[in-house]
């Protein structure tokens, strides 16, 4: 058995805790594995794992070995991916994190058509609001929405986040079209918010002609986790809400909805979407998923038309973030 499959059999038994568990997980005799365990101790010459009936620890070097091991595992592994998917037919693993309506939206479709011109490969797509840990958790590739926080991983921007203050038909006809921020912020609103973060502020210039701008804060009875909620309750008439524009699904007059305020600029929060990925993960499959991404959203994304002449409509401030 070669040193590189003895160490794999070396990290299952530190990660199991205990040569039995191990050896149960890889189908193994015990006394089989404890004697791979003990050739590779032989072959670097120190002891990896103090042994007894009742105990089981690591030693210094098994700590330091253990810890080089996995690397190496992840390496391996990312060679064999790379190679994979530079075969005539391409084929691999990735395991994808998203909000849950982006992914809905955008992934769905993306990884769609992505299937069809690889179909040997195989997609895992995780949809969750909660930031997940990419390493930790053993993702190929996140899609993040906000402001980056600083971090080892790679990043690569998707496209601009572009908001707009939207209320229904119905509600502005019966609360009459607000002139100023501070019309707007005495209406009731619906507000996105979980466990990472709150969209109750919004940044507009004091006047439509000032370059100066004015946090104001969003007031409502009813807050909501779930973007589809989110619309569908501003849709019924509860209140108008601050949004992003890849949340509407549809353009905004097939939704009932009218956008707000449009005369006064309305800062971006210096936001994006991004897809984001440890290095070594950056294979060709997950280049080409990205590209494919791109193209089926476009560029400029294809939602921004969801409000018509949005291009036009509040001038944007570069700002920083409250996310």
């Amino acid at each position: 058995m070669s040193i590189a499959n003895q160490l794999s059999l070396f990290i299952d038994v530190v990660q199991q805790g205990s040569f039995s568990k191990a050896a149960t997980l890889l189908d193994m005799d015990n006394s089989s594995l404890s004697k791979q365990i003990k050739k590779l101790e032989a072959s670097l010459g120190v002891q990896l794992i103090n042994r007894s009936t009742r105990s089981f620890a690591l030693t210094s070097a098994g700590e330091e070995i253990f810890k080089q091991a996995q690397l190496l595992s992840e390496t391996l592994e990312h060679i064999y991916n790379i190679a994979d998917s530079y075969q005539v037919n391409p084929k691999g693993h990735i395991r994808i994190a998203s909000s849950i309506a982006f992914g809905q939206m955008y992934l769905q479709p993306a990884i769609t058509r992505y299937l069809k011109k690889f179909p040997e490969v195989k997609i895992t797509l995780s949809l969750d609001d909660k930031r997940n840990d990419i390493i930790a958790e053993h993702f190929d590739l996140a899609f993040r929405i906000g402001k980056l926080a600083e971090s080892n991983l790679i990043a690569k921007k998707i496209a601009n986040t572009n908001f707009a203050i939207v209320a229904s038909e119905d509600f502005v006809e019966q609360h009459g079209y607000p002139k100023t921020p501070e019309e707007l912020v005495n209406l009731p609103a619906v507000v996105y918010s979980n466990t990472r973060v709150t969209l109750d502020q919004m940044e507009l210039s004091e006047s439509p002609t000032s370059s100066q701008f004015k946090s104001y804060r969003m007031k409502g009875n009813f807050k909501v986790s779930d973007v589809k909620s989110m619309v569908d309750a501003v849709r019924a008439g509860l209140g108008y809400t601050l949004i992003d524009l890849f949340n509407l699904e549809k353009p905004i007059n097939e939704l009932k909805l009218v956008p707000l305020l449009t005369h006064y600029k309305l800062s971006m929060m210096d936001t994006g979407i991004f897809a984001v990925y440890p290095h070594r993960k950056q294979t060709p499959l997950i280049t080409e998923f990205i590209r494919e991404l791109q193209s089926y959203i476009g560029s400029p994304p294809f939602w921004e038309s969801h409000i018509p002449n949005y291009k036009n409509l509040y001038p944007i401030k570069k700002g920083k973030s409250s996310l």
